[in-house]
């Protein structure tokens, strides 16, 4: 970055480090250019500001901004400064007088907080730091795609790349897995795990955005070669002798706390702090009182956050874990805390800290991923998702296997979902044609004609298929040595064998407005396919537009004095084909009732819609994204989302195929929807407006739970 600077120029750099440390911390490369160029050099800690001077880690850019403009001299200091804090009113007073104060401290913060260095002379000839060590690893294609490409990319060198170095993937297809290695070690504060305190539930693991806390079940072997950091439960994995761990990459989360809010454990010990604090020390103020109850929690809760420094001793125990530990398939299901101890097959994705769209879809790799196909239409999804050159979708490590990704446009995404589902289908057919072909020849051995039923038998069935695929192939080989005819053609297309997991993934701009023409032509079309969609209620990496699924109130881009319309009701229109699954579910709020929904949908031999509620960064929620998961639980227990799942299936059994998991509302729609400032800032500009549009909402999901309830008794009749 200091090679853009020109010879008498100004670099300020953002870091903790004091004067002495700096010398140790910057590569030579950039030490030299800044001697050489005699350029001005300031740094700035711009997080320990946010944090300890103002209280709020997010204001970090605008406290860098300030120094910004306080050193750039582009106007003068204080006319720069003012014109700042009159901007942060403007985009701010929306979200009340707090936020306002807190970004004018902020900006008043930066603005005399860096500090001038004497670069010394030394530095002009310092000796050239040894050469940074070439990325490893067992697949070969990704090692040199990281090296060649990633590696000069990420170092701001993309553009020097010549041609050639693209000839491998000339045709866009790049091998998944890349972000693995960029350990960017951006979090402030990190996970730590305290093994005596732990139920091993798993839900730390189950909700993480990023997959860099995750529960690991060791051989006796397999412990005993972990690093010496490595932490273990005084008891066993249940009715196994694997030892247990949670293991914490440092360097690849965001320090979101999504993690340490889901630990039952922990909230138990906080919450009982906190009655013990209000009980001694009735005179505390709101903020000391949480500071108390959570230096008091700590004892025992079995996760806490510590500064990234204090965290990064479990880096070696998570990579040893993750390059070495092995699945252990007697204890992978289906359950909250079964589905944990499987790879997860999206990991460290550059989506917002808290996200709840990659805490969806890294389930759902964990779940089906070693055989997936996924048409992702653009939006958040495909940025975090697709964003090169470091890719965060990867392979199973001892399978080799994962998911398929590729993404469309917002306008024929769902039909692109379809081609892929189609195309597969009619080479697999082809190929299970020539299966019975070989089956009933009569010079074809018994071993394979047993192992061609077993194929054919499950062909049908993605989590048994699988296996029957292997045994079949493994005869098709046999078959191909002794000189069939047949077998070298199915097996030039063996990896079509096996019974794929078809998903759609995009978000509520795509599915309710864009692309719902195609959207209904995939789910009426009777094929196999699942589709996902991330509602959050809002065009979200567009700034926050509205959509036809943000809610009548709301406020959003376009819908400034808040959506007097009511949100378009996706999953009702898909239920009125009768043939199609449909379920809308809510992670925080029942991780059962999602992980029912994943595996009924994937399941079901037919067209499956899932919409599952995230709430994203331009909701403002209160607390903000550390608090996405209550949010969730929050939205059902206000009656504001739904819970529930339509199985077709269960009408052939003579069952009601509408379950509705929400029970009736128990807390206030109001304060629910009045605590984010999508719709605070509506009651504070137009308050009269937003009485009327609120009420009106509020009826709206009263009438739409009433509505589930009478589906639901209509289908026992």
């Amino acid at each position: 970055m200091v090679q853009d600077v020109k010879p008498g120029g100004t670099f300020l750099l953002d870091c903790a480090w004091t004067k002495d440390e700096l010398d140790a911390h910057l590569p030579s490369a950039v030490k030299k250019y800044i001697a050489k160029n005699k350029v001005n050099f300031f740094t700035i800690d711009g997080t320990g500001i946010a944090l300890k001077r103002i209280g709020n880690a997010k204001v970090k850019n605008t406290v860098l901004q300030s120094a910004f403009f306080a050193l750039a001299n582009i106007l003068p200091k204080d006319e720069a400064l003012e014109y700042m804090k009159k901007m942060a009113y403007k985009s701010y007073i929306k979200k009340g007088q707090a936020i306002v104060d807190l970004n004018y401290a902020a900006i008043d913060a930066g603005a005399d907080a860096f500090v001038k260095i004497d670069v010394p002379a030394a530095w002009a000839t310092c000796a050239d730091d040894a050469p940074k060590a070439a990325a490893t690893g067992t697949r070969k294609e990704l090692v040199d795609f990281v090296n060649n490409i990633v590696e000069p990319v990420d170092a701001m060198r993309g553009d020097s790349l010549p041609v050639s170095a693209f000839k491998n993937i000339a045709d866009g297809t790049m091998p998944q897995g890349a972000a693995a290695y960029e350990k960017r070690g951006v979090a402030v504060y990190v996970p730590v795990w305290k093994p005596e305190n732990c139920i091993q539930c798993n839900s730390c693991a189950f909700v993480c955005p990023h997959a860099a806390i995750r529960a690991f079940a060791m051989t006796e072997d397999e412990a005993a070669k972990a690093p010496a950091d490595t932490l273990f439960a005084a008891k066993p994995v249940l009715k196994t002798n694997y030892k247990f761990t949670i293991s914490v990459s440092a360097l690849d989360c965001m320090g979101c706390t999504l993690c340490v809010k889901a630990c039952p454990v922990t909230n138990k010990a906080l919450a009982d702090a906190k009655k013990t604090v209000a009980a001694e020390h009735p005179e505390f103020d709101p903020k000391t009182a949480a500071k108390e109850a959570a230096k008091l929690a700590s004892a025992k809760s079995a996760i806490d956050m510590t500064l990234m420094e204090k965290g990064l001793f479990q880096q070696a125990a998570f990579d040893y874990a993750v390059a070495n530990v092995s699945e252990k398939p007697e204890i992978i299901n289906n359950t909250v805390k079964g589905s944990q101890f499987k790879q997860p097959l999206l990991e460290f994705s550059g989506s917002c800290a808290g996200c709840a769209e990659t805490s969806y879809a890294r389930l759902i790799t964990q779940l089906f991923g070693e055989r997936m196909y996924i048409s992702n239409a653009t939006g958040c999804s495909s940025i975090w998702g697709g964003s090169a050159p470091a890719t965060p979708y990867t392979v199973n490590r001892e399978t080799g296997k994962g998911p398929a990704w590729a993404n469309s446009l917002f306008e024929d995404n769902a039909e692109h979902g379809l081609g892929l589902t189609l195309g597969q289908k009619a080479i697999r057919e082809k190929l299970i044609a020539k299966v019975e072909e070989m089956a009933a020849d009569e010079k074809a051995p018994d071993s394979f004609k047993a192992a061609a039923k077993a194929y054919l038998d499950t062909k049908d069935d993605g989590k048994t298929n699988t296996a029957a695929t292997a045994a079949l192939v493994a005869e098709l080989e046999k078959a191909a040595a002794e000189g069939c005819p047949v077998a070298p053609s199915i097996l030039a297309d063996k990896d079509y064998l096996a019974k794929k997991s078809i998903w759609i993934f995009g978000g509520d701009g795509w599915a309710y407005d864009i692309g719902f023409g195609g959207l209904d032509h995939v789910l009426a079309s009777g094929e196999d396919v699942n589709v996902m969609v991330f509602d959050t209620e809002v065009y979200s990496n567009t700034g926050g537009q509205a959509s036809k699924a943000s809610q009548i109130g709301q406020v959003a881009q376009f819908a400034a004095a808040g959506k007097a319309i009511g949100k378009k009701n996706l999953a009702e229109i898909a239920m009125s084909y009768g043939y199609v699954y449909v379920a809308q579910v809510a992670m925080g709020a029942d991780m059962n009732q999602l992980m029912k929904a994943l595996t009924e949908a994937e399941a079901y031999h037919g067209p499956s819609l899932i919409i599952g509620y995230a709430p994203c960064e331009m909701h403002g929620i209160m607390g903000t994204m550390q608090n996405c998961q209550i949010e969730m639980k929050r939205a059902v227990d206000a009656g504001y989302w739904q819970m529930f799942r339509y199985n077709p299936a269960l009408k052939c059994e003579g069952k009601n195929p509408l379950t509705v998991d929400s029970k009736e509302p128990t807390a206030s729609y109001r304060d629910f929807i009045t605590s984010e400032t999508r719709y605070s800032r509506l009651a504070q500009q137009f308050p009269e407006r937003a009485e009327k549009l609120f009420a009106k909402a509020e009826d709206a999901a009263k009438a739409k739970y009433t509505r589930l309830l009478r589906y639901s008794k209509l289908f026992e009749d």
